[in-house]
């Protein structure tokens, strides 16, 4: 939501991810105008090698594990795979060693998709690496909207909150 608060509420997080489809739905405009360009086996490779590297092995660990509890090495792949900066790099390095081509629009294809389609973005270590709801996110959510709740078109004013490092106590948390 801000660099002070790094966190989405529902409808941040909707908003968000729209931002998202625009750019997939763009991808796939692009797709389809250019379909007879692509070389597709490139364009299939491009696609699938971020989730070969950066979420498969992840998968197979988070369902192997016992607990749910996975090496921090499964999120780093996810997280560097599914990074724009990354796939930004491995386009620039394409299009300096291959040159320009529409196989490269699977990049944005598969990233953008990911992100606005199933609302999956980079993984924080705190979390399980598969969605799984959490009863702290729920609470705290379930506060903010208390706070809007009748104050009609005003948003509320900072909360209160007793800031520690690492740790904010705020009454009702």
């Amino acid at each position: 939501m801000d660099q002070k608060n790094p966190f989405e509420t529902p409808n941040t997080f909707r908003l968000h991810r729209a931002e998202y489809l625009v750019g997939f739905a763009l991808s796939i405009v692009l797709i389809i105008v250019h379909f007879g360009e692509i070389r597709w086996i490139p364009f299939i490779a491009l696609f699938a090698y971020i989730d070969l590297i950066g979420y498969i092995p992840g998968a197979i660990a988070f369902r192997r594990s016992t607990d749910g509890r996975i090496s921090k090495v499964y999120y780093v792949l996810y997280n560097s795979m599914h990074s724009l900066v990354t796939q930004g790099a491995v386009v620039g390095l394409w299009l300096w060693l291959v040159g320009p081509e529409w196989a490269l629009l699977a990049i944005p294809f598969h990233v953008l998709g990911d992100r606005g389609l199933f609302g999956n973005f980079l993984k924080p270590f705190g979390l399980p690496f598969e969605p799984v709801a959490d009863p702290l996110y729920d609470r705290i959510t379930a506060q903010m909207r208390a706070r809007t709740a009748g104050a009609g078109s005003r948003v509320p004013g900072p909360a209160v909150a007793e800031h520690t490092p690492g740790v904010v106590q705020e009454a009702g948390l």
